[in-house]
């Protein structure tokens, strides 16, 4: 493997639960030195929620933690206390990012805020993910992704109209992440070409409210309100999910253009009622939709997810079965050829398989290294990375700032 583009970048990571996890696994993955800053008075969410290797809890046997946190350092400080602070800031005159995802104003209130940081070091990017960002009326709202979904529209479009809207879980914390790092190397670029650092205020808001647009733009011009429609879609029919051979088992199909319309009436052989007029354009069909996905179920329900997936996507028809975990682990093709989960050997929990970043670039090598255990690092990164003596080491942690 040649050297990953970003070794030699230096990052302090005080976020925790998942948007920011996420961020700054892109960073690591790709070669940063991420120092994940934890606390064993209040750990991270994810060490202490289920899914747990064997269902035996632990701070280090959480399948999320150990997926979202990969190829980081881990230290342990107290950072109630003053003199926690003050170790803090000497990661900022180590590192050259910061990064939270605390409730806007909380790094400041502690004495890091970006001004502060400044001050320690002046080229400093700084990147804080909170929910609402760090201005306006709703800035220090603390809470987490399914939350954040429901504010932002995605739970009211989600599920079926007669009913309430659906709980999709913690969805823009799948968002958030990729705004949080495309700015960040946008931030190192610009301090390559002008030696200067960036704040980088970015509400997890904004990035989901984004994501919706084509419905907040149909309410701009149309005033149309956008809510649940289950699986339907204006612009498109037969589209769903369709049961299959076996046991809850589903394949998505979606027919968009009379193109694919005439290839998917070819894979069913032109049956009797692909013919009828009621069915002949997507204004007609979706008239009939009721009908047309009785039918569609009818053929779909005497074959396997896999063998509807495959002869439909190779007739240029949109199709997917719905998958559950195995199915992605064990079964998926193209994410075994892309090699997306990759066995690492973890001290606490043996095998594992993290996954890769989603994305995979022709010439850009990435590398995907356990997650680490909670403290593992203390005394490499205080010692070796931090240059701090023995002395002012075993002070730290009699004084219980080194956890």
């Amino acid at each position: 493997m040649g050297k990953l583009p970003l070794e030699g970048i230096k990052v302090a990571d005080f976020t925790w639960v998942w948007t920011g996890p996420t961020t700054t696994k892109v960073l690591a993955d790709f070669g940063a030195t991420v120092v994940k800053i934890e606390s064993d008075k209040r750990l991270d969410v994810w060490r202490i929620q289920p899914p747990f290797k064997d269902d035996v809890p632990g701070p280090d046997r959480g399948a999320i933690f150990n997926s979202i946190n990969t190829g980081k350092l881990s230290v342990t400080i107290d950072l109630s206390q003053p003199k926690g602070k003050e170790l803090a800031k000497k990661f900022v005159a180590w590192a050259d990012i910061v990064t939270d995802n605390y409730a806007g104003g909380a790094m400041e209130r502690m004495g890091l805020g970006y001004e502060a940081l400044k001050e320690i070091k002046p080229d400093i990017i700084m990147m804080s993910s909170a929910l609402m960002g760090q201005t306006g009326p709703w800035h220090d709202s603390p809470g987490y992704g399914d939350q954040l979904s429901a504010i932002s529209g995605l739970h009211e479009i989600s599920g079926w109209p007669d009913r309430i809207p659906g709980e999709i879980g913690f969805y823009t914390d799948f968002i958030a992440p990729r705004f949080n790092a495309l700015t960040i190397l946008a931030a190192l670029d610009y301090r390559r070409r002008t030696g200067k650092g960036q704040y980088l205020d970015i509400a997890q808001h904004q990035g989901s409210v984004h994501f919706i647009a084509p419905i907040l733009l149909d309410y701009a011009v149309n005033k149309r309100v956008a809510t649940r429609q289950g699986n339907l879609d204006d612009y498109a029919a037969p589209h769903g999910c369709y049961r299959c051979q076996g046991e809850d088992r589903w394949c998505a199909i979606v027919v968009r253009t009379d193109e694919e319309w005439q290839s998917f009436c070819d894979v069913l052989r032109n049956p009797a009622w692909t013919k009828d007029p009621k069915f002949a354009t997507l204004k007609s069909r979706k008239e009939n939709e009721d009908e047309l996905n009785k039918m569609v179920d009818e053929w779909t329900s005497n074959q396997s997810d896999e063998d509807v997936m495959v002869t439909l996507q190779s007739a240029g028809v949109p199709a997917g079965r719905v998958g559950n975990t195995e199915d992605q682990m064990e079964n998926d093709p193209h994410l075994k050829f892309r090699n997306f989960y990759q066995e690492r050997e973890h001290p606490e929990i043996g095998k594992y398989r993290p996954p890769r970043q989603p994305c995979v670039l022709s010439k850009t090598p990435c590398e995907i290294k356990r997650a680490p255990l909670i403290g593992e690092h203390n005394e490499y990164v205080f010692k070796e990375l931090l240059c701090l003596t023995d002395e002012e080491i075993e002070e730290l942690i009699i004084d219980g700032i080194i956890q």
